[in-house]
């Protein structure tokens, strides 16, 4: 276990104490998968970048295991629009970007957008630092157990459109699953779910989760979906 100073309320822990065991195969993932293994584009070797980070927050619902996203503003500057895991960028009173920070700024901007109450949050894992070219942010993918549920929703409806939970059965069926292909030519895994197109970063790291996790069933990826046709 490894806890934080009490700077926001609270000390930050990461602890695996009592977790469901279903999550255990996330939990061998992030023990072992290194960051070639979740994506190509790593934080640049010189430190530039913003230090971010996002919270893959598993719980409990009435389908089973699910995710919690929510869905960008489309006013937003960067990734308009985009079903995302809550998240942004490190305050400096997150503290060490190095150490605690990437924990803390996972709970607070959580805490921000959706609403959710992070005393309830069980911190368990880090995945591998990642970057994300087009808006120059370092992101570290904190996972968390939804141990205890609060009520999630828009807090801010200039940054949030709206807030919801996807079950990881949806997540995994082939029939959701597809190639979501940019106009500029690259493509990449997409999930298409609760009346949402998710793409980009947050759908390569929930691809790499499923298959870390063994939990990947066969898909189609022949299957394409054209951005422009989700916009």
């Amino acid at each position: 276990m490894t806890r934080a100073s009490d700077t926001q309320g609270g000390p930050v822990t990461l602890s695996r104490e009592g977790l469901p065991d279903w999550l255990e195969p996330v939990v061998r993932a992030a023990e072992t998968i290194q960051p070639l293994q979740l994506s190509r584009f790593l934080p640049p070797e010189n430190g530039s970048g913003r230090q971010s980070a996002v919270l893959i927050l598993f719980g409990e619902g009435e389908r089973g295991p699910e995710l919690l996203l929510m869905e960008r503003a489309g006013s937003l500057r960067s990734h308009a629009g985009q079903p995302s895991f809550p998240g942004g960028a490190l305050d400096p009173e997150d503290g060490d970007p190095q150490g605690d920070g990437p924990l803390r700024a996972a709970l607070r901007e959580a805490e921000e957008e959706t609403g959710l109450d992070p005393s309830g949050v069980q911190l368990f894992g880090v995945l591998p630092r990642l970057y994300i070219p087009v808006s120059g942010f370092v992101v570290t993918p904190v996972l968390g157990w939804w141990r205890k549920p609060s009520p999630v929703g828009v807090v801010d409806p200039n940054e949030t459109a709206r807030v919801f939970t996807v079950p990881v059965a949806d997540l995994t069926d082939p029939a959701h699953r597809a190639t979501a292909v940019h106009p500029r030519g690259h493509s990449g895994p997409a999930f298409l779910v609760e009346s949402a197109l998710v793409w980009g970063f947050t759908a390569g790291v929930i691809d790499r989760l499923l298959h870390f996790a063994g939990w990947e069933r066969p898909w189609d990826r022949g299957k394409q979906v054209p951005l422009d046709w989700h916009a």
